[in-house]
């Protein structure tokens, strides 16, 4: 256990969070416990995240900063936190994440991360193990925020029908999934287009990926396999994924044709009856 007396905040973006939250209570006057009173969590709650033992969420950051007066620091301090709890060889992938002004993604199985809901996450997270689950959720949830930023990111997602019948979870949980993708429908920045089965054979049949475009520097394409990510510039690969891209988007459906097939599943699947 680490005490929180030789808590070194250079240790870890995690670290460097508990000892700014240590400091400003100390510097309020506050216990643990009265700060807990406050935020309305438990003192022995705050004490954990002091000490580095428990990752703080967006909701206790916000409270912690309004009861502090920290002009926001660790509502910003955050989204460091939990790209740092990201696997080692996933972080790099983040961080085109952060910086892309556009993605361009093919998913074969499964839908991508940045578009997973909760009950979604922690299906596929937990699939082989249970440990430390609701850190683990929360740290992949904790990357849509980039759809929050003020320089709007554009995302398109083709998505082999595949994944529609792929139950992960229950079918409640499926049914929110589906819900949730059939949402995007009308937004112009985030865009779901589903290829069908009817496709047949298809540009993407090498596997899933990711094309990320940035304002001043070079695209770059990403794959990924197990426990290892394959980020590159190389023009050749840029072009020839590019191309393979609009392809499969002009095999796609529409995304109103999309969504009518999303909705239909989600039906006729998984139970759930819309009007």
């Amino acid at each position: 256990m680490t005490h929180i007396n030789v808590l070194d905040p250079g240790a870890s973006p995690l670290d460097f969070y508990g000892f700014e939250l240590r400091r400003h209570r100390e510097a309020a006057g506050l216990t643990q416990r009265q700060l807990g009173d406050i935020l309305n969590y438990t003192g022995s709650l705050v004490g954990q995240i002091e000490t580095a033992r428990k990752l703080p969420t967006q909701e206790f950051s916000e409270r912690a900063d309004a009861a502090l007066e920290t002009g926001g620091l660790l509502s910003r301090l955050i989204a460091l936190v939990m790209r740092s709890q990201l696997p080692a060889w996933f972080r790099e992938v983040a961080e085109l994440e952060a910086r892309a002004t556009e993605i361009s993604t093919f998913q074969m199985g499964m839908v991508h991360g940045l578009l997973q809901t909760p009950g979604y996450v922690r299906a596929v997270l937990g699939a082989l193990d249970h440990s430390d689950l609701d850190d683990r959720t929360a740290v992949r949830l904790a990357r849509q925020r980039i759809f929050e930023r003020a320089e709007r990111l554009v995302f398109w997602m083709v998505l082999s029908e595949a994944a529609l019948h792929q139950e992960i979870g229950d079918p409640e949980t499926m049914r929110g999934q589906l819900a949730h993708l059939a949402s995007f429908e009308k937004n112009p920045r985030i865009n779901v287009q589903v290829l069908p089965f009817s496709a047949g054979a298809h540009a993407g049949s090498q596997g899933s990926f990711n094309v990320y475009r940035f304002t001043n520097d070079p695209s770059i394409v990403y794959t990924e396999g197990y426990g290892i990510g394959h980020p590159t510039a190389d023009p050749d690969t840029i072009k020839d994924c590019s191309l393979r891209y609009d392809h499969l988007q002009a095999a796609a459906l529409s995304l109103k044709d999309s969504a009518e097939l999303i909705r239909r599943v989600m039906e006729d699947r998984y139970g759930e009856q819309v009007a």
